[in-house]
Protein backbone atom coordinates (compact mmCIF):
# COMPACT_ATOMS: atom_id res chain seq x y z
CA UNK A 1 0.00 0.00 0.00
CA UNK A 2 3.05 2.53 1.01
CA UNK A 3 4.19 2.12 -2.71
CA UNK A 4 0.99 2.66 -4.13
CA UNK A 5 -0.25 5.97 -2.09
CA UNK A 6 3.44 7.31 -3.02
CA UNK A 7 2.88 6.85 -6.69
CA UNK A 8 -0.46 8.00 -6.76
CA UNK A 9 0.04 11.08 -4.72
CA UNK A 10 2.95 11.72 -6.96
CA UNK A 11 0.98 11.62 -10.06
CA UNK A 12 -2.10 13.19 -8.58
CA UNK A 13 -0.38 16.37 -7.62
CA UNK A 14 2.32 16.86 -10.47
CA UNK A 15 -1.20 16.21 -12.53
CA UNK A 16 -2.73 18.67 -11.24
CA UNK A 17 -0.28 21.10 -11.64
CA UNK A 18 1.67 20.51 -15.05
CA UNK A 19 -1.35 19.74 -16.98
CA UNK A 20 -4.87 21.15 -18.42
CA UNK A 21 -7.87 18.85 -18.95
CA UNK A 22 -8.24 19.87 -22.46
CA UNK A 23 -7.67 17.23 -24.89
CA UNK A 24 -6.12 18.21 -28.43
CA UNK A 25 -5.85 16.20 -31.78
CA UNK A 26 -3.80 18.82 -33.73
CA UNK A 27 -0.52 18.29 -35.29
CA UNK A 28 2.28 20.62 -34.73
CA UNK A 29 4.50 22.50 -37.12
CA UNK A 30 7.50 19.60 -37.57
CA UNK A 31 10.58 21.45 -38.76
CA UNK A 32 12.73 19.89 -41.48
CA UNK A 33 16.27 20.67 -40.04
CA UNK A 34 14.86 18.57 -36.87
CA UNK A 35 16.20 14.90 -37.10
CA UNK A 36 17.42 11.95 -35.49
CA UNK A 37 20.78 12.14 -34.31
CA UNK A 38 21.50 8.48 -36.32
CA UNK A 39 22.08 10.50 -39.43
CA UNK A 40 24.22 12.92 -38.01
CA UNK A 41 28.05 13.13 -39.82
CA UNK A 42 30.53 11.31 -38.01
CA UNK A 43 32.21 14.60 -37.86
CA UNK A 44 30.85 18.39 -38.77
CA UNK A 45 31.86 21.73 -38.30
CA UNK A 46 29.65 25.02 -36.79
CA UNK A 47 29.86 28.81 -35.90
CA UNK A 48 28.07 27.84 -32.86
CA UNK A 49 27.21 24.71 -30.74
CA UNK A 50 24.38 24.34 -28.18
CA UNK A 51 24.07 21.74 -25.52
CA UNK A 52 20.22 21.20 -24.49
CA UNK A 53 17.31 21.99 -26.48
CA UNK A 54 14.88 22.83 -23.72
CA UNK A 55 13.51 26.44 -22.24
CA UNK A 56 16.46 28.13 -22.83
CA UNK A 57 17.95 26.31 -25.45
CA UNK A 58 16.08 26.53 -28.63
CA UNK A 59 15.49 30.59 -28.43
CA UNK A 60 18.62 30.59 -28.17
CA UNK A 61 19.63 28.42 -31.23
CA UNK A 62 16.83 29.76 -33.13
CA UNK A 63 18.50 33.43 -32.07
CA UNK A 64 21.93 32.42 -33.16
CA UNK A 65 21.01 31.11 -36.83
CA UNK A 66 20.04 34.20 -37.86
CA UNK A 67 23.67 34.94 -37.82
CA UNK A 68 25.69 31.62 -38.27
CA UNK A 69 25.76 28.22 -38.08
CA UNK A 70 24.18 26.26 -35.12
CA UNK A 71 24.48 22.87 -33.93
CA UNK A 72 21.50 22.60 -31.40
CA UNK A 73 22.01 18.59 -29.49
CA UNK A 74 18.66 17.37 -27.72
CA UNK A 75 19.48 14.43 -25.54
CA UNK A 76 15.45 13.59 -25.81
CA UNK A 77 12.88 13.33 -28.57
CA UNK A 78 10.28 15.45 -29.96
CA UNK A 79 6.87 16.73 -29.02
CA UNK A 80 5.98 17.02 -32.74
CA UNK A 81 5.99 13.17 -33.25
CA UNK A 82 2.30 12.59 -31.32
CA UNK A 83 1.06 15.65 -29.41
CA UNK A 84 -1.18 13.39 -27.63
CA UNK A 85 2.11 11.71 -26.02
CA UNK A 86 1.57 14.67 -23.95
CA UNK A 87 -1.88 15.28 -23.78
CA UNK A 88 -3.98 15.17 -20.47
CA UNK A 89 -5.13 11.47 -21.24
CA UNK A 90 -1.66 9.79 -21.46
CA UNK A 91 -0.31 11.49 -18.56
CA UNK A 92 0.02 8.84 -16.02
CA UNK A 93 1.29 7.24 -18.48
CA UNK A 94 3.74 9.72 -19.49
CA UNK A 95 4.94 10.55 -16.10
CA UNK A 96 5.22 7.12 -14.98
CA UNK A 97 7.39 5.97 -17.61
CA UNK A 98 10.85 5.26 -17.24
CA UNK A 99 11.79 3.93 -20.82
CA UNK A 100 15.17 5.37 -21.95
CA UNK A 101 13.10 7.17 -24.77
CA UNK A 102 10.26 9.15 -22.32
CA UNK A 103 9.85 13.16 -21.85
CA UNK A 104 10.36 12.42 -17.51
CA UNK A 105 13.53 11.17 -16.43
CA UNK A 106 12.68 10.99 -12.40
CA UNK A 107 15.32 11.13 -9.40
CA UNK A 108 15.06 11.58 -5.79
CA UNK A 109 17.20 13.87 -4.50
CA UNK A 110 19.23 13.15 -0.78
CA UNK A 111 16.63 15.10 0.97
CA UNK A 112 14.35 12.03 0.02
CA UNK A 113 12.19 14.34 -2.25
CA UNK A 114 10.99 12.60 -5.13
CA UNK A 115 11.86 14.70 -8.38
CA UNK A 116 12.27 14.60 -12.08
CA UNK A 117 13.74 15.93 -14.95
CA UNK A 118 12.90 16.64 -18.72
CA UNK A 119 14.52 14.95 -21.66
CA UNK A 120 12.65 16.19 -24.75
CA UNK A 121 12.95 18.86 -27.62
CA UNK A 122 10.98 22.03 -25.30
CA UNK A 123 12.42 20.80 -22.03
CA UNK A 124 10.43 21.57 -19.23
CA UNK A 125 7.65 23.74 -21.49
CA UNK A 126 6.38 20.39 -22.69
CA UNK A 127 5.70 18.64 -18.97
CA UNK A 128 4.51 21.51 -16.82
CA UNK A 129 1.73 23.63 -15.84
CA UNK A 130 1.98 26.20 -18.61
CA UNK A 131 1.85 29.14 -16.12
CA UNK A 132 4.15 32.18 -17.76
CA UNK A 133 4.93 34.83 -15.36
CA UNK A 134 7.87 37.47 -16.24
CA UNK A 135 10.49 38.30 -13.60
CA UNK A 136 10.07 41.29 -11.71
CA UNK A 137 12.21 44.62 -12.66
CA UNK A 138 14.23 44.44 -9.18
CA UNK A 139 15.19 40.59 -10.91
CA UNK A 140 15.68 42.19 -13.96
CA UNK A 141 18.24 44.77 -12.56
CA UNK A 142 19.42 42.53 -10.35
CA UNK A 143 21.17 40.00 -12.69
CA UNK A 144 22.45 42.89 -14.61
CA UNK A 145 20.08 42.47 -17.35
CA UNK A 146 19.41 45.53 -19.81
CA UNK A 147 15.94 45.89 -19.15
CA UNK A 148 14.85 47.67 -23.18
CA UNK A 149 16.28 43.99 -24.31
CA UNK A 150 14.80 41.85 -21.65
CA UNK A 151 11.57 43.17 -22.23
CA UNK A 152 11.59 42.78 -26.05
CA UNK A 153 13.05 39.28 -25.51
CA UNK A 154 9.68 38.18 -23.30
CA UNK A 155 7.82 39.95 -25.83
CA UNK A 156 9.72 37.85 -28.51
CA UNK A 157 8.56 35.01 -26.54
CA UNK A 158 5.11 35.46 -26.23
CA UNK A 159 4.39 36.42 -29.46
CA UNK A 160 4.34 32.29 -30.07
CA UNK A 161 3.77 30.89 -27.25
CA UNK A 162 1.96 33.20 -24.33
CA UNK A 163 -2.07 32.95 -23.48
CA UNK A 164 -4.32 34.72 -21.38
CA UNK A 165 -6.11 31.13 -19.62
CA UNK A 166 -9.98 31.55 -19.43
CA UNK A 167 -11.00 31.71 -16.17
CA UNK A 168 -13.86 29.49 -14.50
CA UNK A 169 -15.52 28.40 -11.21
CA UNK A 170 -12.80 27.12 -9.10
CA UNK A 171 -10.30 29.46 -10.41
CA UNK A 172 -12.37 32.15 -9.97
CA UNK A 173 -13.17 31.61 -6.30
CA UNK A 174 -9.51 31.08 -5.40
CA UNK A 175 -8.81 34.11 -7.07
CA UNK A 176 -11.57 35.84 -4.61
CA UNK A 177 -10.29 34.01 -1.36
CA UNK A 178 -6.73 35.41 -1.76
CA UNK A 179 -8.21 38.84 -1.97
CA UNK A 180 -10.66 38.39 0.93
CA UNK A 181 -7.72 37.21 2.55
CA UNK A 182 -5.89 39.66 2.49
CA UNK A 183 -3.58 39.63 -0.82
CA UNK A 184 -4.18 42.76 -2.02
CA UNK A 185 -4.58 44.42 -4.14
CA UNK A 186 -6.38 42.87 -7.51
CA UNK A 187 -3.61 43.30 -10.51
CA UNK A 188 -6.44 41.19 -13.20
CA UNK A 189 -4.49 39.67 -16.36
CA UNK A 190 -0.98 40.04 -16.75
CA UNK A 191 2.62 38.95 -17.10
CA UNK A 192 4.18 41.37 -14.61
CA UNK A 193 5.27 39.81 -11.36
CA UNK A 194 3.00 42.23 -9.05
CA UNK A 195 2.33 41.85 -5.51
CA UNK A 196 -1.16 41.07 -4.96
CA UNK A 197 -3.27 38.53 -6.49
CA UNK A 198 -3.41 38.66 -10.19
CA UNK A 199 -4.21 35.87 -13.03
CA UNK A 200 -0.82 35.41 -15.13
CA UNK A 201 -0.75 33.83 -18.15
CA UNK A 202 -0.45 30.59 -19.81
CA UNK A 203 1.63 28.12 -22.83
CA UNK A 204 -1.91 26.73 -23.59
CA UNK A 205 -4.08 28.49 -25.90
CA UNK A 206 -7.71 28.71 -25.40
CA UNK A 207 -8.36 25.73 -27.30
CA UNK A 208 -6.21 23.48 -25.38
CA UNK A 209 -2.96 23.36 -27.27
CA UNK A 210 0.12 23.46 -25.17
CA UNK A 211 3.24 25.54 -27.18
CA UNK A 212 6.54 24.78 -26.06
CA UNK A 213 9.65 26.26 -26.32
CA UNK A 214 10.22 24.12 -29.07
CA UNK A 215 8.03 25.89 -30.78
CA UNK A 216 10.33 29.06 -31.22
CA UNK A 217 12.43 26.83 -33.10
CA UNK A 218 10.03 28.82 -35.43
CA UNK A 219 12.37 31.98 -35.50
CA UNK A 220 15.23 30.31 -36.94
CA UNK A 221 16.67 30.02 -40.04
CA UNK A 222 16.37 26.48 -41.60
CA UNK A 223 19.53 27.01 -43.79
CA UNK A 224 21.76 27.70 -41.03
CA UNK A 225 20.41 25.24 -38.06
CA UNK A 226 21.18 21.71 -37.47
CA UNK A 227 18.69 20.15 -34.61
CA UNK A 228 19.41 16.52 -33.45
CA UNK A 229 17.50 14.44 -31.30
CA UNK A 230 18.41 11.55 -29.01
CA UNK A 231 22.25 13.24 -29.19
CA UNK A 232 23.89 12.58 -25.87
CA UNK A 233 26.97 14.58 -24.84
CA UNK A 234 29.77 12.73 -23.66
CA UNK A 235 31.87 15.53 -22.98
CA UNK A 236 33.12 18.91 -23.94
CA UNK A 237 36.66 18.86 -26.20
CA UNK A 238 39.23 21.26 -25.02
CA UNK A 239 42.70 22.13 -26.35
CA UNK A 240 45.00 24.29 -24.62
CA UNK A 241 45.45 28.41 -25.98
CA UNK A 242 49.20 29.10 -25.92
CA UNK A 243 48.35 32.64 -26.67
CA UNK A 244 45.60 33.00 -23.52
CA UNK A 245 47.47 30.37 -21.57
CA UNK A 246 43.68 28.89 -21.16
CA UNK A 247 41.80 25.78 -21.93
CA UNK A 248 39.53 26.77 -24.90
CA UNK A 249 36.49 24.33 -25.60
CA UNK A 250 36.35 23.49 -29.46
CA UNK A 251 34.18 20.61 -29.73
CA UNK A 252 32.12 17.35 -28.31
CA UNK A 253 31.52 14.40 -28.67
CA UNK A 254 28.12 13.00 -28.71
CA UNK A 255 26.26 9.41 -29.06
CA UNK A 256 23.27 8.84 -31.29
CA UNK A 257 20.46 6.68 -29.90
CA UNK A 258 22.25 3.65 -31.24
CA UNK A 259 25.64 4.37 -29.16
CA UNK A 260 27.56 5.53 -32.03
CA UNK A 261 30.26 8.50 -31.75
CA UNK A 262 29.64 11.93 -33.20
CA UNK A 263 32.44 14.37 -33.46
CA UNK A 264 31.32 18.25 -34.04
CA UNK A 265 33.43 21.19 -33.34
CA UNK A 266 32.81 24.86 -33.92
CA UNK A 267 35.23 26.82 -36.47
CA UNK A 268 38.65 28.64 -35.85
CA UNK A 269 37.55 31.65 -35.27
CA UNK A 270 37.72 33.40 -32.16
CA UNK A 271 33.92 34.60 -32.24
CA UNK A 272 32.75 30.98 -32.45
CA UNK A 273 31.65 29.40 -29.05
CA UNK A 274 29.94 26.22 -27.52
CA UNK A 275 27.54 27.14 -24.91
CA UNK A 276 25.56 24.19 -23.05
CA UNK A 277 21.75 24.84 -21.56
CA UNK A 278 21.59 21.27 -20.47
CA UNK A 279 19.56 22.72 -17.41
CA UNK A 280 20.10 22.68 -13.33
CA UNK A 281 21.23 19.54 -13.40
CA UNK A 282 22.46 18.69 -16.95
CA UNK A 283 24.75 21.87 -17.36
CA UNK A 284 26.99 21.28 -13.91
CA UNK A 285 26.99 17.29 -14.71
CA UNK A 286 28.06 18.13 -17.96
CA UNK A 287 31.05 20.71 -16.73
CA UNK A 288 32.05 17.97 -14.28
CA UNK A 289 32.10 15.33 -16.96
CA UNK A 290 34.03 17.21 -19.48
CA UNK A 291 37.03 18.42 -16.84
CA UNK A 292 35.83 20.99 -14.99
CA UNK A 293 34.57 20.91 -11.43
CA UNK A 294 35.99 20.47 -8.12
CA UNK A 295 39.69 18.42 -9.07
CA UNK A 296 39.56 16.04 -5.68
CA UNK A 297 36.01 15.17 -6.79
CA UNK A 298 36.80 14.46 -10.86
CA UNK A 299 39.52 12.34 -10.07
CA UNK A 300 38.21 10.01 -7.54
CA UNK A 301 35.75 8.78 -10.63
CA UNK A 302 38.93 9.07 -13.13
CA UNK A 303 38.02 12.62 -14.88
CA UNK A 304 40.95 14.49 -16.56
CA UNK A 305 41.23 17.37 -14.84
CA UNK A 306 41.03 21.00 -17.33
CA UNK A 307 40.12 23.13 -14.53
CA UNK A 308 39.93 23.29 -11.00
CA UNK A 309 36.59 24.81 -10.04
CA UNK A 310 35.12 23.76 -7.18
CA UNK A 311 32.02 25.71 -7.47
CA UNK A 312 30.75 23.93 -10.23
CA UNK A 313 27.75 21.86 -8.72
CA UNK A 314 27.60 24.13 -5.33
CA UNK A 315 24.25 26.52 -4.76
CA UNK A 316 21.97 23.72 -5.76
CA UNK A 317 18.45 25.01 -4.87
CA UNK A 318 14.98 23.67 -5.14
CA UNK A 319 11.82 25.86 -4.18
CA UNK A 320 10.14 23.83 -1.73
CA UNK A 321 6.59 23.43 -2.12
CA UNK A 322 3.62 22.33 0.57
CA UNK A 323 -0.48 21.59 -0.70
CA UNK A 324 -3.81 20.52 0.52
CA UNK A 325 -6.16 18.78 -1.36
CA UNK A 326 -9.45 20.20 -1.41
CA UNK A 327 -12.24 17.79 -2.41
CA UNK A 328 -15.23 19.10 -3.45
CA UNK A 329 -18.88 18.73 -3.33
CA UNK A 330 -19.65 20.15 -6.45
CA UNK A 331 -17.86 19.25 -9.87
CA UNK A 332 -14.97 21.18 -10.85
CA UNK A 333 -13.61 22.30 -14.04
CA UNK A 334 -10.42 20.79 -15.06
CA UNK A 335 -7.78 24.14 -14.35
CA UNK A 336 -3.90 24.70 -14.81
CA UNK A 337 -2.17 26.99 -12.88
CA UNK A 338 -3.68 29.98 -13.57
CA UNK A 339 -4.38 32.63 -10.09
CA UNK A 340 -1.55 33.10 -8.48
CA UNK A 341 -1.39 35.32 -4.45
CA UNK A 342 1.95 37.26 -4.56
CA UNK A 343 2.45 37.48 -0.71
CA UNK A 344 4.55 40.19 1.19
CA UNK A 345 5.42 37.86 3.31
CA UNK A 346 7.66 35.56 0.67
CA UNK A 347 5.76 32.86 -0.70
CA UNK A 348 3.43 32.60 -3.43
CA UNK A 349 -0.10 30.90 -3.51
CA UNK A 350 -1.55 28.70 -6.79
CA UNK A 351 -4.46 26.08 -7.52
CA UNK A 352 -4.98 23.23 -9.84
CA UNK A 353 -8.47 21.41 -9.96
CA UNK A 354 -9.91 18.51 -11.62
CA UNK A 355 -8.14 15.61 -13.00
CA UNK A 356 -8.65 12.51 -15.57
CA UNK A 357 -7.13 9.55 -14.47
CA UNK A 358 -9.01 6.89 -16.59
CA UNK A 359 -10.58 3.95 -15.37
CA UNK A 360 -7.99 2.11 -15.13
CA UNK A 361 -7.04 3.59 -11.89
CA UNK A 362 -10.39 3.15 -10.49
CA UNK A 363 -10.00 -0.02 -8.48
CA UNK A 364 -7.12 0.66 -6.96
CA UNK A 365 -8.06 3.78 -5.58
CA UNK A 366 -10.56 2.21 -4.03
CA UNK A 367 -8.16 1.00 -0.99
CA UNK A 368 -7.59 4.38 0.25
CA UNK A 369 -9.95 4.65 2.53
CA UNK A 370 -8.97 1.84 4.62
CA UNK A 371 -5.55 2.87 4.65
CA UNK A 372 -6.83 6.51 6.21
CA UNK A 373 -9.74 5.49 8.23
CA UNK A 374 -7.22 3.71 10.55
CA UNK A 375 -5.68 0.65 8.44
CA UNK A 376 -2.11 2.27 8.47
CA UNK A 377 -0.49 1.39 11.57
CA UNK A 378 -1.33 4.80 12.95
CA UNK A 379 -4.21 6.42 14.77
CA UNK A 380 -6.80 7.81 12.64
CA UNK A 381 -6.81 11.56 13.59
CA UNK A 382 -10.54 12.72 11.28
CA UNK A 383 -12.92 13.80 14.14
CA UNK A 384 -16.15 11.28 13.51
CA UNK A 385 -18.54 14.18 12.19
CA UNK A 386 -15.72 14.32 8.95
CA UNK A 387 -15.39 10.55 8.10
CA UNK A 388 -18.52 10.62 5.85
CA UNK A 389 -16.59 13.36 4.25
CA UNK A 390 -13.31 11.75 3.71
CA UNK A 391 -14.90 8.72 2.54
CA UNK A 392 -16.27 10.85 -0.44
CA UNK A 393 -13.06 12.72 -1.15
CA UNK A 394 -11.68 9.04 -1.30
CA UNK A 395 -14.59 8.05 -3.52
CA UNK A 396 -13.87 10.98 -5.30
CA UNK A 397 -10.15 10.45 -6.09
CA UNK A 398 -11.39 6.74 -7.34
CA UNK A 399 -13.26 8.51 -10.12
CA UNK A 400 -11.80 8.80 -13.47
CA UNK A 401 -12.14 13.08 -12.92
CA UNK A 402 -10.83 14.32 -9.69
CA UNK A 403 -13.60 16.10 -7.49
CA UNK A 404 -11.67 18.55 -6.59
CA UNK A 405 -8.44 20.66 -6.28
CA UNK A 406 -5.24 21.38 -4.73
CA UNK A 407 -3.93 24.44 -3.81
CA UNK A 408 -0.68 25.40 -3.08
CA UNK A 409 2.22 27.14 -1.61
CA UNK A 410 5.98 27.76 -3.07
CA UNK A 411 8.46 30.04 -1.23
CA UNK A 412 10.40 33.00 -2.82
CA UNK A 413 14.27 32.04 -3.00
CA UNK A 414 14.99 29.69 -1.31
CA UNK A 415 17.97 30.61 0.77
CA UNK A 416 18.74 27.31 1.35
CA UNK A 417 20.94 25.66 -0.94
CA UNK A 418 22.91 22.61 -1.47
CA UNK A 419 25.23 20.85 -4.15
CA UNK A 420 25.47 18.29 -7.01
CA UNK A 421 27.79 15.20 -7.42
CA UNK A 422 28.52 12.51 -9.60
CA UNK A 423 27.94 9.05 -9.30
CA UNK A 424 28.87 7.76 -12.51
CA UNK A 425 30.62 9.04 -15.38
CA UNK A 426 27.72 8.16 -17.74
CA UNK A 427 25.66 11.22 -18.69
CA UNK A 428 22.71 9.12 -19.01
CA UNK A 429 22.88 8.91 -15.41
CA UNK A 430 21.31 10.78 -12.33
CA UNK A 431 24.01 12.54 -10.56
CA UNK A 432 23.23 13.04 -6.86
CA UNK A 433 21.53 16.08 -5.93
CA UNK A 434 21.43 17.56 -2.43
CA UNK A 435 18.72 20.26 -2.00
CA UNK A 436 18.43 21.02 1.94
CA UNK A 437 14.77 22.01 2.00
CA UNK A 438 14.12 24.63 4.92
CA UNK A 439 17.86 24.50 5.91
CA UNK A 440 17.48 28.66 6.29
CA UNK A 441 14.97 29.16 9.25
CA UNK A 442 13.54 31.92 6.94
CA UNK A 443 12.77 29.59 4.30
CA UNK A 444 10.44 27.46 7.08
CA UNK A 445 8.93 30.81 8.44
CA UNK A 446 7.96 31.85 4.74
CA UNK A 447 5.90 28.45 4.49
CA UNK A 448 4.50 28.67 7.82
CA UNK A 449 3.11 31.92 6.46
CA UNK A 450 1.98 30.54 3.23
CA UNK A 451 0.25 27.60 4.65
CA UNK A 452 -1.46 29.96 6.78
CA UNK A 453 -2.53 31.86 3.70
CA UNK A 454 -3.95 28.90 2.13
CA UNK A 455 -5.99 28.03 5.42
CA UNK A 456 -7.38 31.73 5.07
CA UNK A 457 -8.33 31.25 1.42
CA UNK A 458 -9.72 27.76 2.05
CA UNK A 459 -11.66 29.16 4.70
CA UNK A 460 -13.01 32.22 2.86
CA UNK A 461 -16.38 33.09 2.08
CA UNK A 462 -15.88 32.84 -1.55
CA UNK A 463 -14.36 29.73 -1.97
CA UNK A 464 -16.92 27.89 0.60
CA UNK A 465 -19.07 26.25 -2.25
CA UNK A 466 -15.96 24.33 -2.75
CA UNK A 467 -15.71 22.80 0.27
CA UNK A 468 -17.49 20.02 2.59
CA UNK A 469 -18.31 22.24 6.03
CA UNK A 470 -18.72 19.53 7.82
CA UNK A 471 -14.67 18.95 6.98
CA UNK A 472 -12.45 20.87 8.96
CA UNK A 473 -9.12 22.03 7.22
CA UNK A 474 -7.18 20.12 10.42
CA UNK A 475 -9.07 17.10 8.03
CA UNK A 476 -7.30 18.07 5.07
CA UNK A 477 -4.05 18.67 6.85
CA UNK A 478 -4.32 14.73 8.31
CA UNK A 479 -5.58 13.54 4.73
CA UNK A 480 -2.04 14.45 3.80
CA UNK A 481 0.00 12.88 6.69
CA UNK A 482 -1.46 10.04 5.86
CA UNK A 483 -0.19 10.04 2.42
CA UNK A 484 3.21 8.92 1.24
CA UNK A 485 4.35 12.53 -0.70
CA UNK A 486 7.60 11.89 -0.42
CA UNK A 487 10.66 9.51 1.11
CA UNK A 488 11.51 11.89 4.14
CA UNK A 489 10.18 10.76 7.78
CA UNK A 490 6.99 11.92 9.16
CA UNK A 491 6.07 13.31 13.00
CA UNK A 492 3.49 13.28 15.19
CA UNK A 493 3.62 16.94 15.60
CA UNK A 494 3.20 17.78 11.71
CA UNK A 495 -0.51 17.29 13.01
CA UNK A 496 -0.98 20.51 15.26
CA UNK A 497 2.68 22.12 13.73
CA UNK A 498 2.54 24.03 10.63
CA UNK A 499 6.48 23.94 10.88
CA UNK A 500 6.76 19.98 11.03
CA UNK A 501 4.02 19.51 8.49
CA UNK A 502 6.22 22.11 6.45
CA UNK A 503 9.57 19.84 6.75
CA UNK A 504 7.33 16.91 6.33
CA UNK A 505 5.36 16.62 3.54
CA UNK A 506 7.74 19.02 1.78
CA UNK A 507 7.52 18.54 -2.57
CA UNK A 508 9.20 19.65 -5.54
CA UNK A 509 7.68 22.27 -7.70
CA UNK A 510 10.60 21.25 -10.27
CA UNK A 511 12.08 24.89 -9.96
CA UNK A 512 15.45 23.92 -9.28
CA UNK A 513 18.14 25.74 -10.09
CA UNK A 514 21.93 26.65 -9.44
CA UNK A 515 25.46 24.71 -9.99
CA UNK A 516 26.78 27.00 -12.54
CA UNK A 517 26.17 30.79 -10.94
CA UNK A 518 26.66 33.66 -12.19
CA UNK A 519 29.84 35.75 -10.87
CA UNK A 520 31.07 32.08 -9.37
CA UNK A 521 30.86 29.22 -12.57
CA UNK A 522 30.72 32.21 -14.98
CA UNK A 523 31.17 35.84 -15.23
CA UNK A 524 28.18 38.53 -15.97
CA UNK A 525 28.57 37.43 -19.88
CA UNK A 526 27.68 33.56 -19.03
CA UNK A 527 31.54 32.55 -20.02
CA UNK A 528 32.80 29.93 -17.94
CA UNK A 529 35.36 31.34 -15.93
CA UNK A 530 39.02 29.92 -16.29
CA UNK A 531 38.07 28.49 -20.12
CA UNK A 532 37.69 29.76 -23.34
CA UNK A 533 34.97 29.81 -25.72
CA UNK A 534 32.56 28.24 -23.65
CA UNK A 535 29.17 29.41 -21.87
CA UNK A 536 26.42 28.02 -19.82
CA UNK A 537 23.30 29.73 -20.31
CA UNK A 538 19.79 27.86 -18.70
CA UNK A 539 18.92 28.20 -14.99
CA UNK A 540 21.98 26.79 -13.45
CA UNK A 541 23.32 30.06 -13.32
CA UNK A 542 20.43 31.72 -10.95
CA UNK A 543 20.38 32.21 -7.54
CA UNK A 544 17.19 32.10 -7.24
CA UNK A 545 14.30 31.34 -9.13
CA UNK A 546 12.42 34.34 -10.84
CA UNK A 547 8.93 35.28 -9.58
CA UNK A 548 6.44 32.99 -9.20
CA UNK A 549 7.92 30.44 -12.37
CA UNK A 550 11.11 30.62 -14.00
CA UNK A 551 9.75 29.28 -17.37
CA UNK A 552 9.17 32.93 -19.18
CA UNK A 553 12.76 34.48 -17.54
CA UNK A 554 14.95 31.00 -19.16
CA UNK A 555 12.93 31.39 -22.11
CA UNK A 556 13.72 35.30 -22.18
CA UNK A 557 17.46 34.67 -21.81
CA UNK A 558 17.53 32.14 -24.52
CA UNK A 559 16.37 34.61 -26.64
CA UNK A 560 18.17 37.75 -24.50
CA UNK A 561 21.92 36.23 -24.85
CA UNK A 562 21.63 34.75 -28.43
CA UNK A 563 20.97 38.86 -29.46
CA UNK A 564 24.00 40.16 -26.97
CA UNK A 565 26.13 37.34 -28.92
CA UNK A 566 25.48 38.22 -31.95
CA UNK A 567 25.73 41.57 -31.47
CA UNK A 568 29.21 41.34 -30.19
CA UNK A 569 30.23 38.84 -32.79
CA UNK A 570 29.06 41.50 -35.56
CA UNK A 571 31.24 44.22 -33.74
CA UNK A 572 34.30 42.20 -33.66
CA UNK A 573 33.92 41.61 -37.26
CA UNK A 574 33.76 45.44 -37.85
CA UNK A 575 37.37 45.93 -36.66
Amino acid sequence: MGWFLEHFIRLFLAGSLFFNGLSYSYKAQKYRFIKEATVAPPSSTYDYIVIGGGSCGCPLAATLSQGGRVLLLERGGSPYTNPEDINIHKFVHSLADTSPLSFSQQFISTDGVLNSRARVLGGGSVLNAGFYSRASNSYIRASGWNESLAKSSYKWVEKKVAFEPPMMQWQTAVRDGLLEAGVLPYNGFTFDHLYGTKVGGSIFDKEGHRHTAADLLVYADPRKISVYLHATVQKILFRYNEEKRKPQAYGVIFKDALGVIHRAYISSKMKNEIIVSAGAIGSPQLLMLSGIGPANHLKSHGIQVVLDQPLVGQGMADNPMNVLIVPSPLPVEVSLIQTVGVTRSGSFIESASGLGFGHSWTDRLQGIFEFVSNKSGLPSKFAPEAMDSVADTIRSLANPVLKGGVILEKIMGPRSTGHLELLTTNPNDNPSVTFNYFKDPQDLRMCVEGMKTIINVINSKAFSRFRYHNMPVQSLFDLMLHLSVNLRPKHPSAAFSLEQYCIDTVLTIWHYHGGCQQGKVVDLNYKVKGVEALRVIDGSTFYRSPGTNPQATVMMLGRYMGQKILKKTLSQGRK
